[in-house]
């Protein structure tokens, strides 16, 4: 049986804490949607920042929200040698031994001291999607690509949640590799 599940292309992004929100833009300040993401909850704001490591910076990076309990940056392979930081390939929110960097904003800067990943390409489920497919939250699947660029990604960790909905998560380096853009097919290979 073939599974085909969508494709989600990440982009280098932040995501904030209220209190580091406050300070980058102001006391009291909320984030502006700018749209909506695949996964239910999620946004990309119309607020940037800008990344400052200490090699170079990159300017206006993207906010998601909503806010979170720990700020993180997530960045790719690319961006991390632009910066000049080096970062792991880690799942989103485990933080602990990783680099950080400053993040300017319009109001004012932070230091994180941890926090820059890599993030480690992702299928997110929702619990239905994952039982269906006999699947538990922390497996392990290949993803095949198909096409002139095609290739298997292995290593494809699965996340597992009623809050989530069944979307391929890879970085822009990694969708760039095998010709990818959001919304395109791919296979899965249990």
């Amino acid at each position: 049986m073939s599974i085909k599940v969508p494709v989600g292309v990440s982009n280098r992004h932040v995501h904030l804490t209220q209190a580091d929100l406050e300070t980058l833009f102001g006391t009291g300040y909320n984030l502006t949607i700018k749209k909506d993401l695949s996964q239910p909850g999620q946004f990309a704001a119309e607020e940037t920042v800008d990344l400052i490591g200490p090699k170079r910076s990159i300017p206006k990076v993207r906010i998601l929200g909503p806010v979170r309990s720990q700020t993180q940056v997530e960045i790719s392979l690319t961006d991390s040698f632009t910066l000049g930081v080096n970062t792991p390939v880690r799942d989103s929110g485990n933080l602990k031994d990783t680099p950080g960097l400053i993040i300017e904003g319009p109001k004012g800067r932070i230091e994180i001291k941890e926090g820059v990943i890599v993030a480690q390409r992702h299928l997110h489920l929702h619990d239905s999607e994952a039982e269906t497919l006999e699947l538990k939250d922390q497996d392990y699947i290949q993803v095949k690509v198909e096409g002139k660029r095609g290739l298997v990604f292995g290593q494809v960790l699965v996340r597992v949640s009623p809050n989530f909905k069944k979307d391929l998560h890879l970085d822009i380096d990694e969708a760039n590799a095998a010709g990818l853009k959001t919304g395109d097919l791919v296979t899965i290979i249990k």
